[in-house]
């Protein structure tokens, strides 16, 4: 059995930025993967702060997180959308774009999708 283990995301073991200074990914690992805090600034969008990083058409990454502050809204490629906000459990699947709502910060934890979020590949 694995003993006691401690982590901060006040001290990541890695940061991504975002595109523009939109914002950035804090992310220490576990033994059963990433768990990673965003936060996205206000007029943050997928599309135009991730995608070119990512390369591909919409988010590829499946996401279960759980929202801090602020507003998001994700579009499903299949046109499905929900906005989400604080104190709510987001689960949203691969192929998707997203953006922040509204002109506060919108910061997230999550411990699926993050591990290769926003990194070049």
């Amino acid at each position: 059995m694995a003993g006691l283990v401690k982590k901060s995301l006040n001290t990541p073991e890695e940061t991504r930025p975002f595109k523009d200074d939109m914002g950035h990914l804090e992310i220490v690992n576990a033994d059963a993967g990433a768990v990673g805090r965003a936060t996205f600034q206000p007029g943050w969008q997928w599309s135009k702060h991730v995608k070119p990083i990512a390369g591909t058409d919409s988010c590829e990454a499946a996401h279960m997180g759980y929202m801090i502050s602020g507003q998001m809204t994700v579009r499903m490629d299949d046109g499905e959308e929900l906005t989400y906000g604080p104190g709510d459990f987001m689960v949203a699947p691969p192929g998707h774009d997203a953006w922040i709502v509204g002109d506060e910060p919108c910061v997230v934890i999550d411990w699926q999708g993050f591990a290769d979020y926003a990194k070049a590949h």
